[in-house]
Formats: C-alpha cells, sequence, structure tokens
C-alpha cells in the first residue's frame, strides 16, 4: 500500500511523505530534493546491477590495474588489491544506501539528519567539489580516446595547430563529447536509468571483443602473467600495499556518499543490496582481471605493454574495429560519468540554493566547473593520481561517511522523521541549522585522515615530511582513519540525542 502520512509506511517499509507535510515556501525545499513518491520507487535488482557495471566498465577502472604494476605490483598483487577494496568499500555503501529506498530522499537530505538542515551543505559541497573534478578527470580521457580513435580514420589530427599545448582537434573532442554527456543528463534520471540498462551489457561485449581479438593476434596470452613482482610480498610491498588500497577504495568512496541518489529510486531494500552485490566488487575484479590479460597479449603482440585500451584499440587498421572501439569508448565513459560525476553535484548544489538551482541546473554547473579544475593536470602520474588525488579524496570522504552511518545506524536506528528532514526550527535544526557536533567530529577526523598527506620528493604537492609531520603515518590508511575517528567521535558526543531517540523507540 502506499504511505498516507509523513511517518506512515507501506507493506515494504518504504515511508512516503504526505501533501502540505512541508512547507511550500521553504527555501529547503524543491521538487528534485522532495522524496520520491512511494509508487515512482521502482528500480530492480537488475537495474542497480546495471547501473554498476555500466559505471565500473570506464577507462579509469581499467587503468587501476595498470596504475598499480607501474608501483611494481605483479598482476595477482593488483587484481587482489582492487577486488579487497571494492569489497570494503562496498559495506558502507550499502548501509548508507538503506535511507534511500525507505525514505526516497537523496544524499544531501541525508546528511540534514547529522549536520543539520544548513550544515549538510559542508558535507554537499565536499562531495559536489570531488564530482565535479571527476566528471573533468573522465570527460578528459574519453576525449582524448575520440581523438586518437577519430585520428586512425581520418589521419591528421594528431598534427593539427597547438592550442594551450593540445592540438585544437583534441580540444574540439573533448568539448564535443563534453556537450553531449550534459544533453542526456538534461533528460533526467529515467533518461539515465534506460541509457545505463542498455549501455552495461554494451560495454561488456566491447571489452570481451578486446579480449579475443587480443589472445587471437597473440596467439594466446603473453609472458606478463608469469612476470615477478617488484615488491615481493615483504617488507617492500607493504608500504605500497596500503595506500594504493585507500586509493583503490577512495576511487569509489564517492559513490558511498551520494548512493541513496540512486537508491532512493529502489523497489525495496533486497534491490539495492543485491544489486550493489552483484554488481560492484564482481564487476571491478572481472574487469581489472581483463585489463591485464589484456595487457599481457599486447606485450606477446608489440613487444611491449600496451596498458591504455584506445591506444591499444587504436593499432588496428580495420575500420569496423576502430568505429566499434569508438562507440564502446563513448558508452563506456559517458555511463559512468553522468551517473557518478553529475547526479550528486545536481543535487549538491540544489541543496544550497532550492529555489535557484534544481537538478537540471546544477548539471549544467557541474560541466562548467568539472572543465575549470584542469582535470588533464589530475592524471599526469600514477602517483599524483593514485597517492596524491585519491588518497586526499579518499580521507575526506571516509570521514563524512563515517558520520552519516554513526546518526544513520547507531543514534537514530534508521528512524528519520521525514517531514523534519525539509522543516526550520524541527528537530533537525539543531544550531540554526548546523549541528557543531557533526562539524566537530568531521574536523577532527578529517585532519587524523588526510593532516599527514606526504609525497615523494618532486612527486606531488605535499612536504616530504607530511603536512603535519607527526600525522604522517596516518596518511596512508586515510579512508579508513576518517571512517572511523568520525564515526567514534560522533557516537560520543551524540550520547544525548542517543539516550533521547532510545527513550521516544
Amino acid at each position: 500500500m502506499t504511505a498516507i502520512s509523513d511517518t506512515g509506511t507501506d507493506d515494504g517499509g518504504r515511508v512516503g511523505l504526505a501533501p502540505g507535510a512541508t512547507p511550500a515556501d521553504s527555501r529547503f525545499v524543491n521538487d528534485d530534493l522532495l522524496p520520491v513518491p512511494v509508487a515512482r520507487r521502482t528500480w530492480t535488482t537488475y537495474n542497480f546491477a546495471a547501473l554498476w557495471i555500466g559505471m565500473a566498465h570506464n577507462i579509469p577502472s581499467w587503468l587501476l590495474a595498470s596504475g598499480l604494476v607501474t608501483l611494481g605490483m605483479d598482476w595477482k598483487q593488483a587484481v587482489l588489491t582492487i577486488a579487497l577494496a571494492n569489497l570494503i568499500v562496498l559495506f558502507p555503501m550499502l548501509l548508507t544506501g538503506h535511507a534511500g529506498p525507505k525514505y526516497g530522499i537523496p544524499f544531501p537530505v541525508l546528511a540534514r539528519a547529522s549536520f543539520g538542515l544548513r550544515g549538510a551543505n559542508l558535507p554537499a559541497l565536499i562531495r559536489a567539489a570531488v564530482a565535479c573534478a571527476w566528471f573533468g578527470i573522465q570527460t578528459w580521457i574519453g576525449g582524448q580516446g575520440i581523438f586518437v580513435l577519430l585520428g586512425k580514420i581520418f589521419g591528421g589530427w594528431a598534427e593539427a595547430s597547438r592550442v594551450g599545448g593540445q592540438p585544437w582537434t583534441l580540444w574540439l573532442c573533448f568539448v564535443l563529447f563534453w556537450a553531449l554527456e550534459l544533453a542526456i543528463i538534461y533528460r533526467g534520471m529515467d533518461t539515465l536509468r534506460r541509457f545505463e540498462n542498455w549501455a552495461a551489457p554494451f560495454v561488456i561485449v566491447g571489452a570481451l571483443v578486446l579480449f579475443l581479438w587480443i589472445t587471437v593476434k597473440a596467439g594466446g596470452l603473453g609472458p606478463l602473467l608469469d612476470q615477478p613482482s617488484e615488491l615481493g610480498w615483504g617488507a617492500d610491498f607493504w608500504p605500497v600495499f596500503f595506500p594504493s588500497l585507500m586509493g583503490m577504495i577512495a576511487f569509489w568512496s564517492t559513490l558511498s556518499l551520494n548512493i541513496p541518489d540512486f537508491t532512493r529510486f529502489g523497489a525495496g531494500q533486497r534491490a539495492q543490496i543485491w544489486g550493489q552485490t552483484l554488481g560492484l566488487p564482481t564487476t571491478m575484479t572481472v574487469f581489472a582481471l581483463l585489463s591485464v590479460f589484456v595487457t599481457s597479449g599486447s606485450q606477446a603482440v608489440y613487444g611491449a605493454a600496451v596498458w591504455d585500451p584506445v591506444a591499444l584499440a587504436a593499432k588496428t587498421d580495420n575500420v569496423f574495429g576502430l568505429l566499434f572501439a569508438l562507440v564502446t569508448v563513448l558508452i563506456a565513459t559517458i555511463s559512468v560519468n553522468i551517473a557518478a560525476n553529475v547526479v550528486s553535484p545536481a543535487y549538491d548544489l540544489a541543496n544550497l540554493a532550492p529555489k535557484l538551482v534544481n537538478f537540471r541546473t546544477g548539471a549544467l554547473i557541474t560541466g562548467v566547473v568539472g572543465v575549470l579544475i584542469m582535470p588533464w593536470k589530475l592524471t599526469e602520474t600514477p602517483e599524483l593520481y593514485i597517492f596524491t588525488w585519491l588518497g586526499l579524496v579518499g580521507g575526506l570522504l571516509g570521514t563524512v561517511a563515517g558520520i552519516l552511518i554513526a546518526d544513520y545506524w547507531i543514534v537514530r536506528r534508521t528512524v528519520l522523521d521525514l517531514a523534519d528532514l525539509y522543516r526550520p526550527g524541527g528537530r533537525y535544526w539543531y544550531a540554526n541549522g548546523w549541528n557543531p557536533k557533526a562539524v566537530a567530529a568531521f574536523l577532527v577526523g578529517g585532519v587524523l585522515a588526510v593532516g599527514g598527506s606526504h609525497s615523494a620528493q618532486g612527486k606531488g604537492p605535499f612536504p616530504e615530511d607530511g603536512l603535519i609531520p607527526f600525522l604522517k603515518p596516518l596518511a596512508d590508511y586515510g579512508w579508513a582513519v576518517g571512517l572511523a575517528a568520525s564515526l567514534a567521535l560522533y557516537v560520543v558526543l551524540m550520547l544525548p540525542e542517543r539516550r533521547a531517540v532510545a527513550a521516544g523507540s
């Protein structure tokens, strides 16, 4: 049955919001932030699995294993690191995702329960900034893929006159790809769901075709699978493994926060739990295996490992093969970029100014900011990409995840007052819209997680001894440190609230 009041539930435990339960003139309300009506929560296990398959099959995911091998791991160590990281990050993703099907709310509204109606803008803007950067990175990589493949088909593109150090044809591919992405997301979430449903199997077929092509061309897989690790399994391995593990976790730590943006459309908890469990860790592990197998074959054929799937596909002289690779790159990159990096900041920016910014306007702002951060700078080296960018992002986002999980599961025991998430002066108003305890937990957890950030000499922007030298030992475990510290501190600070919730239950 459909819920008839703001505290009513249907047979599946999904809570609905009655018409008029929130003030229509509230600056904390717009149509995109209100709960999805129970009748419209229809996404199935397949929809969620397809979402993850579509997001996981992209060029940066393919390059994760190659980046780890570049750092000295063998293929087994690289795949193990990626598989373990995705099993770990799945757990907080399922915990934060629970609020989606139950209440129909996006991430910034869920954050209001812990940070306050105004304070929720703090984690929302951090998440939005990270997503904008990721959007730019993915769009740049996708534009590069189009540039390489079109250049192979038409010839002469790489020799075009240069603007800003790059051929103008590369900038053209980047801009055209950017516009195509925003055109799709501008049509809304239903268009995204339909796109992901058919994009997921198409991208899988594309990856398998690349695998079969290089295997046939090589006469079997090459010698890379037998190459020993440069690090071994001893003292040289662990200092690389742990920061790499945190970096791999950070790759999807963004979605561990804003997964309610998608699960709010779920038909129930079973759909989101099984869909994510079947879609994320399995897909990322298989994709990592495919990347090293294909690269192994490339070494046998070309005498050197070609880790970039676009560069590998460009080596064929078959026009049909090049066109197929071009379409696969387009679909794979659009699939992840729109779902992972546009949906969240669109909601986050709408939460900042609901009366001025809706979902579509937020998506357009994301697109502009994603260009302004100059994404081509963030992917120059594996050290900068994995240790600096992913490490810093993971530490901050893990801190926010700890607070969300502590508030929703430990303090409130998954019980929220849905209407008060939109009402000034309600139970989530705290001190003028901010919860100082959540802010304190975030600051402490954030400093512990990223305060010791460090870079090898000449390899990144941080001091070699760390920003805060005595915290340097924690920096390699940033995501875990941030999540654990903020979760524990928030629970301690919110003990009075927890007792009040328990007494009222």
